[in-house]
């Protein structure tokens, strides 16, 4: 329903990711926007009608009950209009009409005497202002019935007569009141009644006259109004008209094409200066009537409409098409099912509608001063700094000049390095660099918990499911639509899978898995872990103050060890109708395959061909207790990145089971429709099975109180466990024989596994440690070599011997130096 209340918050959601392909239906009843609109352009308010616009074109389909408001809301068209005639609408209002008094005082609003004959002339919308002709033409055929009336009624009953049109002129007026006097009706008898006075009128009317001779594609709304009310409806023979009403069973025809019979319908109907006995019983018959009035038009206009727009998943039963609904259930409304919402109809729902309108507008008129305001000070701000401009510049290129100079200076003084050591320092930065951040008071106080739980996000839409607490912390799939301010995790960052949109989309929650767990210990220092889905959230599922503190002090007290804590249970969810066991309930919500799928993806996982059924190789009990649902669950982080070692593989065996055909034509065997999550929901079950058959322990937590309660209890489990599956030595020799093929092969093929998080193995390990063994070696070496270069240089012979000079004031001796050389 299109409620002007919740629609501006609404829209916002569904404007942005994920909503944005979610198919929206709104059905229209108001005529108060379209009212405002006409004011709207007069005024300027441009951005307020291009915001109604982007509401509006939002939908995938707009339904109005009749064709008048389409027209009045052409403002906003954007080709999504829709007409379904014949809701219910009128006549759920009779009881309202009722209730309010439509005697003395409503009469008397409308100057007429408490004994005054009443009778309504209506017509079509459209044609209201321009319809004098027909208006003179039925005033002429009331001048039989004016004369019989004066002869049997004393002065103090009148017959009046009061015309339902809209906005009319002076000169309109003074043409009609001229036909009234010469037809006989003293002045004042023969009057018009604004819009606003339309109920009080079909309330107080004795007889309803409807004069529009012109075919119409839809029954008239006022006839269903008049009709339910119990008035007397006399109508011209329109096909449409014709259709539902039954001359002299339930309302009264003449024919179009011959108005001057008009009279002796009214001689018919009118006896005694009121509706005759026969008036009385077509009048009432036609309230029985009026209430399933194209009950079948609508119902099958609605069925046509869903099976074209709404695509519903697997796990939903598909809706009857408009010819395999009963016959039954298409002729009459099921009025039982509105007693509970009676005493919520509002009759001014148009003066509802303008005040929250006004409100909307006020809105905006505040948000356009501030911008104005922001403006201005902008403008002075920018004045203000002119004067300053030309000193910054000169100080900049001054400082700029300095550095140059200084790193000129010192380059010639720094020692050379090798590349590998500056290589060791730029990685040494990268590492340091996220370090460098000043914190905020949640990532401080989020260091000092045991816990941290993660909200997967995508798109803006999602903002006002998520917690702001330092216990929680958002996880943006997409580098798009993120949080400003908040501290959240670009995902697709840590996991460059998550830019492509197809895995995107068929991961959903589990991109978020793969994407912390990848060298988890970078941004993760909890010793436990958790994951709340936004949809919880939403259908206010998620954990309160009380289930949040049971959880930390069932950790911090190691009361369950090494525990599966969840909140979100199976057999309360609304897919879960039969309260199905767990491979049941899987296979409902995946097309029936999800049995098949696991089996398949198991024997690629493992390399064995399995001949038993799923249902004795990974036993899932159906023992009276429930499983987790909606990825909302708690853990410890060692055993996290087991389960992701375990996910990996087993989305790996998925992928290559199903990419090539959901790749090429959008479908998968896990969805009866054309399906972008594909084994989404399929993943949302399987930690499940990895929990059970891991031998983790599994405790529900009442998310209102914090109470908990162990699921099938672990001592229970003797014989029902396929633990050799999901052994941890199991997971990781098979982690690691993946990573081997991968670092040694080199295989060209498509491979998933490699994408979702990081490669390693002992023997890269190995060949790591190995590698720089020999580069130290090498260096060894080389140093080794460098000293005997040194010592095995040649050296030069002696040439021959140096005579040292005797000083000049000195006497020259016998004896002489000899130096060698």
């Amino acid at each position: 329903m299109f409620d002007l209340d919740h629609v501006s918050v609404a829209s916002y959601s569904l404007l942005h990711e994920p909503f944005k392909s979610i198919p929206i239906i709104w059905t229209v009843h108001e005529y108060s926007l379209a009212h405002r609109a006409k004011e709207y352009n007069v005024s300027g308010m441009i951005q307020l009608i291009n915001a109604w616009k982007d509401v509006f074109s939002r939908t995938n389909v707009i339904v109005f009950p009749n064709y008048i408001l389409p027209v009045m809301y052409a403002a906003f068209d954007s080709g999504n209009y829709f007409v379904i005639p014949g809701p219910p609408s009128e006549a759920f209002q009779v009881d309202s009409f009722i209730a309010k008094s439509y005697h003395e005082d409503v009469k008397i609003s409308l100057g007429l005497n408490p004994k005054d004959f009443l009778i309504a002339i209506v017509g079509n919308s459209f044609s209201y202002g321009d319809n004098l002709m027909e208006e003179a033409l039925v005033l002429q055929a009331l001048s039989p019935l004016l004369q019989r009336y004066r002869s049997e009624n004393s002065a103090q009953s009148e017959l009046k007569v009061k015309i339902f049109t809209g906005n009319i002129t002076e000169k309109h007026r003074m043409a009609l009141e001229s036909v009234a006097l010469s037809v006989g009706f003293p002045r004042g008898a023969v009057e018009h009644v604004a819009a606003e006075d339309k109920d009080n009128l079909l309330g107080t009317a004795d007889l309803v006259i409807y004069y529009s001779c012109l075919e119409e594609q839809l029954f008239p709304s006022v006839l269903v109004q008049a009709m339910s009310l119990e008035k007397l409806v006399i109508a011209p023979d329109l096909a449409i008209i014709r259709k539902h009403i039954n001359d002299g069973v339930n309302g009264l025809l003449f024919p179009r094409k011959n108005i001057g019979m008009l009279a002796q319908v009214l001689l018919r109907a009118v006896s005694n200066s009121k509706v005759s006995l026969s008036g009385q019983k077509i009048a009432s018959a036609g309230k029985a009537h009026a209430k399933n009035l194209m009950a079948s038009e609508t119902i099958e206009g609605y069925a046509m409409l869903l099976k074209n727009v709404v695509k519903l998943p697997t796990d939903a039963l598909s809706p009857l098409t408009a010819d395999e609904i009963p016959l039954a259930l298409k002729q009459e409304w099921k009025w039982h099912l509105f007693d509970d919402v009676k005493h919520l109809h509002r009759v001014n729902t148009s003066l509802s509608g303008y005040k929250i309108l006004q409100k909307l507008e006020q809105e905006w008129h505040s948000n356009q001063m501030e911008n104005s305001s922001l403006s201005t000070k902008n403008i002075n701000d920018a004045f203000s700094a002119i004067a300053w401009e030309e000193q910054r510049v000169n100080e900049v290129m001054d400082i700029k000049r300095k550095m140059e100079e200084d790193e000129l200076k010192d380059r010639n003084d720094q020692p050379h390095g090798t590349w590998e050591e500056v290589y060791r320092n730029v990685k040494r930065v990268e590492r340091l660099k996220n370090e460098l951040h000043e914190r905020d008071d949640k990532e401080l106080e989020r260091t000092g918990q045991p816990l941290c739980i993660y909200e997967p996000f995508f798109g803006e839409g999602t903002w006002p499911f998520l917690h702001q607490s330092s216990l929680y912390r958002g996880v943006g799939l997409s580098s798009k639509g993120r949080r400003p301010g908040a501290d959240d995790i670009d995902a697709s960052s840590r996991l460059p899978l998550l830019n492509n949109v197809y895995y995107r989309d068929i991961l959903g929650e589990f991109g978020a898995f793969f994407a912390l767990a990848n060298r988890i210990d970078r941004i993760h220092k909890n010793s436990w872990i958790g994951f709340q889905s936004w949809r919880a959230t939403a259908r206010k599922a998620n954990l309160s103050t009380n289930a949040e503190s049971a959880i930390l002090e069932a950790i911090q007290s190691q009361k369950h060890r090494d525990s599966f804590y969840f909140w979100v249970r199976m057999d309360q969810d609304p897919r879960n109708h039969a309260n199905k066991d767990f491979w049941s309930f899987c296979d409902v919500i995946n097309a029936g395959n999800c049995r098949l799928a696991v089996l398949e993806a198991f024997q690629r996982m493992y390399g064995v061909h399995l001949d038993r059924d799923l249902d004795t190789l990974l036993h899932m009990p159906n023992d009276g207790d429930t499983w987790s649902v909606m990825q909302s669950w708690v853990l410890p982080t060692r055993s996290f990145l087991e389960f992701v070692m375990f996910s990996r593989m087993f989305v790996d065996a998925l992928d290559a089971q199903m990419y090539d055909k959901h790749h090429q034509t959008g479908h998968c065997i896990l969805s009866l429709h054309k399906d972008q999550h594909c084994y989404s929901r399929l993943l949302e079950l399987i930690v499940n099975v990895w929990a059970f058959h891991s031998a983790r322990r599994m405790v529900y937590v009442n998310p209102a109180t914090g109470q908990m309660q162990e699921q099938h209890h672990l001592s229970g489990r003797r014989g029902q466990m396929s633990v050799q599956f999901f052994s941890y030595a199991t997971l990781k020799s098979m982690d690691e024989e993946l990573a081997e093929e991968f670092d040694l092969d080199h295989p060209d093929r498509r491979w998933l596994w490699p994408q979702t998080g990081e490669v390693f193995w002992q023997g890269l390990y190995e060949r790591e440690r190995s590698m720089r063994q020999h580069e130290k070696e090498r260096r060894k070496q080389q140093s080794r070599e460098k000293i005997q270069r040194i010592k095995s240089r040649a050296r030069q012979k002696t040439l021959g011997k140096y005579i040292k000079p005797p000083p000049d004031d000195t006497v020259v001796s016998n004896d002489t130096t000899t130096v060698d050389l």
